[in-house]
């Protein structure tokens, strides 16, 4: 992997036109991809303006969204400036002139209001998204996306299932979160690494290989690796509980593993490789990639040995009965083993060669670990290591924690393991789709279909709310289309798209600037309007939060703002041609918006269903 910087983005298709006012250029705003910062900047610079010695990036800070029927406000008492509010305000009110930006300013006890100007906002809006989904350089969807991260690299690591075991649920949600974590971030310019950092290493594989001895069989192997050896494991556990010999034995076996005895690594090589074969079939179905596949096994001794013998030096190891433990008591973190009695690695002590062997390879600006919040003690201790080592890059870690799936299991009440939950969300939305025979009909792959608003149900239900809350599974809620989960988001999404296939003769639109934007006069079609424009930053509060939370609720309130106006902002049987394409101009840039929100949270849109 080279270590060279990402090239430069390239410059955005769209640019405000110059016979619009001129505005002074605030560090951090990006109008041209964000159409939004401009009429922040026009506000800025009205009430720096009016009230000296306040600058415009001063003032920027403050400019918030505002309440609903209000565009933006600015709360005066943020500025500590001298002078009573009302007499602020109203210098304010009389500066102000309305102009192609801004429309009009009310003040209100502490606060001004400011209505942008409904013309400008829907041309530039519209022209925005139209340029950065169909005319960009890279031939790829842009709107939303910023250059803030331009020139970093980040590594995220998320997923990490154990090897020889099925995927279990629990590692759903950070599989769902990671991926998501990656979109958000390359949509902000970084360079990304995703990274699968697989448990394939500790004492398990001893029992398994003792298990295996037992109970294994080449066939069943080839079959389904990682159901046989979870069978394997389950059945050589129950042994271990019966009988202490066979933990004894477990432990050896690891021991020369760990020694690289070629015998005891051979079948674990070809464990890993199978088990990583149908990890990879997995995640293709949940629209997840990674580019590295790696895992404990891979962490050197050197980097382990390296940071035993730095702790050792810093006095931070305690020994007792055998062990060695990083003593944490004074930073209230307790002590943390980093050496087994026998001489053989823990996690700890290869988390923490791993994080030095990957600053070493990719020199990154910043690494995130999507670990449930069960963990929390764990990365708290890994950290706080690697800070008391005096690694430069220590505080570029970040631990991206959640909380736990309650009761997720098939409805029979069985197995937890996700091909199963996935399996059965598909049967139930091909049965669903099979009542409607008339659109059954014309989905070319019906099955496929099934899966996808299955695997949306799945993904929506985990994202809705806050990453942290524990949340419990809910099958009928999960795959009704009523109220907001993924098979209604998936449906707001065919609903939206049809609009072309429901009005052939206005197909193809004429280009942008011959559709006639100042006949969207309705107030729903603002209200789409301004919530299209709030898309890119939408993806700014994303990335500070690392919340997918926040962008399913942009989806919903997207949809259902198109829903609302479906009925009254008609385009079939509107008389008006030119009202019609502009109406239809819309609702084909909320589809491309919307369309853009799903692919950010990893779930491909559909277009029919």
């Amino acid at each position: 992997m080279s270590t060279a910087p990402t090239p430069a983005v390239p410059a955005s298709p769209f640019a405000i036109p110059s016979h619009l006012p001129p505005l002074p250029q605030v560090l951090g705003t990006e109008p041209s991809r964000s159409i939004l910062d401009a009429f922040r900047t026009a506000i800025a610079q009205r009430v720096a303006d009016a009230l000296p010695p306040l600058t415009v990036e001063q003032v920027y800070a403050g400019v918030d969204y505002g309440k609903k029927g209000v565009d933006f406000t600015v709360a005066l008492p943020r500025f500590r400036l001298p002078g009573k509010i009302d007499e602020l305000a109203g210098k304010v009110l009389a500066k102000f002139q309305p102009d192609e930006w801004i429309e009009s300013v009310v003040h209100d006890k502490a606060f001004l209001h400011f209505t942008l100007h409904t013309p400008t906002l829907t041309r530039l809006v519209l022209d925005q998204i139209h340029a950065l989904t169909h005319d960009t350089p890279s031939g790829q969807p842009e709107y939303g996306t910023n250059t803030s991260g331009a020139g970093k690299r980040i590594i995220i690591e998320y997923s990490s299932p154990n090897i020889a075991k099925s995927f279990h649920v629990g590692h759903l949600r950070s599989t769902i979160i990671g991926a998501f974590l990656a979109n958000l971030y390359k949509a902000c310019g970084w360079e990304v690494i995703s990274m699968n950092y697989l448990g394939d290493w500790g004492t398990q594989f001893g029992l398994i290989a003792v298990g295996f001895q037992k109970y294994g069989s080449k066939e069943a192997l080839e079959a389904d690796a990682i159901k046989h050896l979870f069978e394997v494991y389950v059945k050589i556990n129950a042994d271990a509980e019966k009988d202490p010999a066979v933990k004894s034995e477990a432990a050896a076996w690891f021991k020369r593993m760990e020694d690289g005895d070629e015998e005891a690594l051979s079948n674990w090589r070809v464990w890993r490789k199978l088990s990583v074969h149908k990890y990879e079939e997995e995640y293709a179905r949940l629209n997840v990639h990674f580019d590295v596949y790696t895992g404990e096994s891979e962490v050197g001794k050197a980097a382990q040995d390296m940071a035993l013998t730095r702790l050792d030096e810093m006095g931070l190891i305690d020994v007792h009965e055998g062990a060695k433990l990083v003593n944490l008591e004074k930073f209230k973190l307790g002590k943390a083993v980093v050496r087994k009695k026998d001489g053989t690695s823990i996690y700890l002590t290869r988390d923490i060669g791993g994080a030095i062997e990957r600053y070493e390879k990719y020199k990154f600006d910043k690494m995130i670990y999507v670990v449930s919040s069960q963990q929390d003690l764990h990365l708290a201790q890994f950290f706080k290591v690697l800070k008391l080592m005096d690694f430069p890059w220590a505080d570029r870690l970040e631990h991206v924690n959640y909380g736990l799936v309650l009761g997720m299991s098939t409805r029979k009440g069985t197995a937890v393991f996700l091909d199963q939950i996935l399996r059965e969300a598909a049967t139930v939305m091909h049965e669903h789709m099979r009542k409607n025979e008339e659109k059954y009909n014309v989905i070319e792959d019906p099955e496929t279909v099934a899966q996808e608003i299955g695997i949306t149900g799945v993904k929506i239900q985990d994202m809705a709310a806050k990453r942290v809350n524990n949340y419990t599974f809910n099958w009928d809620r999960m795959l009704s289309f009523e109220g907001d989960t993924g098979p209604y988001l998936q449906y707001a999404h065919v609903r939206v798209t049809s609009i072309s296939r429901k009005n052939p003769e206005l197909l193809p639109l004429p280009p942008p600037a011959a559709i006639d934007t100042a006949l969207l006069t309705e107030p729903a079609t603002r209200e789409i309007v301004f919530l299209l424009g709030s898309y890119p930053d939408v993806v700014k509060t994303a990335l500070r939060t690392h919340e997918p939370s926040g962008v399913v609720t942009y989806a919903f309130r997207l949809s259902h703002a198109i829903s609302s106006a479906w009925e009254t902002v008609v385009v079939k049987g509107e008389q008006d041609v030119e009202k019609a394409r502009a109406r239809m101009w819309l609702y084909l840039s909320a589809r491309d918006v919307l369309g853009a929100t799903m692919r950010l949270l990893s779930i491909k849109p559909l277009e029919r269903m």
